[in-house]
């Protein structure tokens, strides 16, 4: 084949460090477009990103010349970096360093898109943890 043709979407989720509740709504969307922007940088363009004030949920289609791992690492601490610039919150903002990462079927991406998007109605009824370990039982994961 003369060309590559990559399209694998990926549904990533990562947490504030130590779990706290740092992202509030008030500067909320601010971290969310900034992140939107360095992901559209990285090449990876981005379906939504969502998520509750201790983690976030972003669904952005991975760049052929990118690893999910290095698009992560620079969003997550570029992020991190912006938030203490700019004084967004009072402590010190910081992601945790691991994170998980999915990939998504094209005929999934609805499904995806609306679960990303109805975080705060879905947070209302289950933990992180509950979903967290749902997830990694989901995906043939131990937790550890």
């Amino acid at each position: 084949m003369p060309h590559s043709f990559v399209k694998i979407w990926i549904h990533a989720i990562w947490a504030t460090k130590e779990r706290e509740a740092l992202v509030k709504p008030s500067v909320e969307s601010l971290i969310h477009e900034y992140m939107r922007s360095q992901f559209i940088e990285l090449g990876c363009p981005v379906r939504i990103i969502n998520g509750m004030p201790d983690h976030v949920h972003c669904l952005f289609l991975l760049s052929r010349e990118k690893s999910i791992a290095d698009v992560i690492k620079q969003v997550k601490g570029s992020s991190s970096h912006y938030v203490n610039e700019q004084n967004l919150i009072a402590e010190k903002f910081a992601w945790q360093t691991g994170y998980a990462a999915y990939s998504v079927s094209e005929s999934q991406l609805g499904k995806v898109f609306q679960y990303i998007k109805n975080q705060k109605a879905h947070h209302a009824k289950k933990s992180f943890n509950d979903e967290y370990n749902e997830f990694l039982k989901l995906y043939g994961f131990e937790e550890g």
